[in-house]
């Protein structure tokens, strides 16, 4: 045995994590998931709380021992291959417990919240509620790097805005749907199964082969882009309605990211920013001590690659890190190829050339990650969603005439 082997052993039997996942029930709630989420919420009261410093950095080993045997022993799926992306959610997740409840401890003082719902008194409670639930932390002095929140277009009044809200989950809910039934009527049949296969279709000449393996990967990102856009829009209604907070404190999370005329514009401001601490305290933070401005960015993209590797070993534990190493470090390279065109000639990437340049990049890249993803099994999870959509035989249909049309060559 290995000395990584017996060390892993070692720490499994330390933290009592079962040789084999135990099923997600009450019991198991209770004994794996409750005590992390427990710790996680007491970490953020005290980092409201003047002078708990010390106390914050003696509970966090705990938190983190917690959220990491909690990750190691429960089983989100049931037992069902087609729903193993749950353990996906469960293991990032507690990542993000243990990383944020990190950056609340190394924190000097209390952290300082500056939006709250009109007419409302500060609380401690509803203070550290609000920033346990506000991974962008808009509305909050937490960060150097302060995410950027996109301009608010809908109406300020509640009702209004809630109206509006709801229409934008229905419509992005179609959208997914249909994007979703697409996806899964061009992907390669082996890629459905939750083992997964290769989004390249060996079959067809290289160049088509390539072209049809961008437009799935394309709707990858699409389908991605309206389903978190639908969880949030669905998250906000009930905020407002029940829990009475502001429009104010659901900003929108994507600003058109087909829009972007610079890779620095796409991933710094049009994308979500939901994970974009997280990815700076995993990578961007330690490396800027040693490479500066230049060390941040590749950093952040390698916390990136950390979280989205995690993503794959959850799904198969023999995953390889290549895909997302290179998908998402290439992006970091482009973005430093931005910085130096902007230093050697004074112009900024943008206009009509900027936006081509950022889509190629992000599709010869993209279809990398997505290639990562499809060979465990990801699709595979993804597909018995993409039956519901009301377009989807008419869409189905056009889809693989195109298909047909493709394979023709």
């Amino acid at each position: 045995m290995s000395f990584a082997s017996f060390a892993a052993l070692s720490l499994q039997n330390a933290l009592g994590v079962p040789s084999t996942k135990i099923p997600i029930d009450s019991i198991t709630f209770v004994s794996y998931i409750l005590p992390p989420l427990v710790c996680y919420f007491v970490v953020a009261v005290l980092a409201v709380t003047p002078q708990t410093r010390i106390v914050r950095v003696a509970l966090w080993p705990l938190v983190a021992l917690l959220a990491l045997r909690a990750a190691l022993s429960v089983d989100m799926s049931l037992g069902k291959a087609e729903q193993k992306f749950n353990n996906v959610n469960c293991v990032l997740f507690m990542l993000s417990v243990a990383v944020r409840t990190l950056d609340w401890t190394l924190a000097k003082g209390p952290l300082v919240r500056h939006l709250r719902p009109a007419n409302s008194s500060p609380s401690t409670i509803m203070d550290a509620l609000d920033l346990a639930s506000n991974f962008r932390g808009h509305g909050w002095e937490w960060s150097h790097y302060q995410s950027y929140i996109p301009r608010e277009t809908r109406p300020a009044n509640r009702m209004t805005f809630v109206f509006y809200t709801f229409l934008s989950a229905a419509a992005h809910a179609l959208i997914a749907g249909t994007l979703l039934r697409v996806l899964l009527t061009l992907a390669p049949v082996g890629v459905l199964t939750p083992e997964g296969s290769t989004i390249f279709d060996e079959s067809l000449p290289f160049l088509v082969g390539y072209i049809r393996a961008t437009i799935i990967s394309s709707l990858t990102g699409f389908v991605l882009y309206a389903v978190m856009q639908m969880t949030y829009d669905l998250c906000t209604i009930p905020a407002i309605l029940v829990l009475g907070q502001d429009p104010a404190q659901w900003p929108p999370p994507f600003d058109a990211p087909w829009r972007a005329t610079s890779l620095g514009d796409f991933w710094g401001h049009r994308w979500h920013q939901f994970f974009r601490h997280i990815f700076l305290l995993l990578g961007g933070y330690p490396l800027s001590f040693v490479l500066g401005r230049t060390g941040l960015i590749i950093g952040t993209f390698l916390g990136s690659v950390v979280w989205h590797y995690i993503s794959l070993i959850t799904l198969n534990s023999q995953a390889d890190v290549w895909w997302m190493l290179v998908g998402f470090g290439m992006n970091a390279v482009g973005i430093l190829a931005e910085r130096a065109f902007h230093q050697l000639t004074g112009r900024k990437v943008g206009g009509v050339l900027g936006w081509a340049w950022t889509m190629a990049w992000l599709a010869l890249w993209g279809n990398m990650i997505v290639e990562g993803f499809a060979r465990e099994g990801m699709f595979g999870c993804w597909s018995p969603f993409g039956q519901g959509s009301p377009l989807g035989k008419s869409v189905e249909r056009l889809v693989i005439d195109f298909d047909l049309w493709l394979h023709a060559f």
